[in-house]
Formats: C-alpha cells, structure tokens, sequence
C-alpha cells in the first residue's frame, strides 16, 4: 500500500520558519514528480512548490518564491519544503503529492495520483 505521510506543521508566528518533510512508503517514487500544495478553508488547492524527479527542476508558486525551497533526498524516499518569513495568508492545510506517471512536474491538482493526508499550518500575526 502506498503511503505519503506528511509532518513538521504547527502553530507558529509570522516571520518563523517551519520545514515540512513528507516520507512516502510501499513504493519508490525517486524518478516521479512530487509536490507540496495547500489548501486554505473556503479555497481551492493551490500548487505551492515542485520538484522533478532528478531534484534539477524546481517551482514555486509566485506568493512563496524567494522565501521556500523544496529538495528531495531520494535514498530516504521523502520531500522536504523549507518555508522562511512566514505570513498569516500561509495559513493552510499543507498536503504532498506524486505523480507515478512522470518526472516532470505538472502544477495542476489533476497532475497527481497519490496524496498524503496533510498536514495543518497555522501562523499568527
């Protein structure tokens, strides 16, 4: 059984940082896609951060870019993303994804087959 599992959210301030890890089991997906999005109560899920299967190609969504860095570790099967000066509006069940068909990235909700259960980020003013 397939399984990504994320951790690392929590209650901070704005400006703290916070590093969320997601660890994937029952199958390797070091040559897939991944990626971080999040979902704010009464919004849409939104794209925050890719990485290709290589690690070489990486996005970020326009509001957390030069603040976030998503990285792999493939021999650990888990993604990371780092996210600094962190804001109110980061405020957001944080959820990572795969994508078993490809290495590239896809930005879209449509683009991944596999989920974790996410992970609740909160930060106060």
């Amino acid at each position: 059984q397939v399984q990504l599992v994320e951790s690392g959210g929590g209650l901070v301030h704005a400006g703290d940082s916070l590093r969320l890890s997601c660890a994937a089991s029952g199958r390797t997906f070091s040559r897939n896609a991944m990626g971080w999005f999040r979902q704010a109560p009464g919004k849409e899920r939104e794209c925050v951060a890719t990485i290709s299967g290589s690690g070489s190609f990486t996005y970020y969504t326009d509001s957390v870019k030069g603040r976030s860095a998503v990285s792999r570790d493939n021999a650990k099967n888990t993604v990371y993303l780092q996210m600094n000066s962190l804001k109110p509006s980061d405020t957001a069940v944080y959820y990572c994804a795969a994508d078993s068909r490809r290495g590239y990235s896809g930005r879209q909700v449509a683009d991944y087959d596999y989920w974790g259960q996410g992970t609740q980020v909160t930060v106060s003013s």
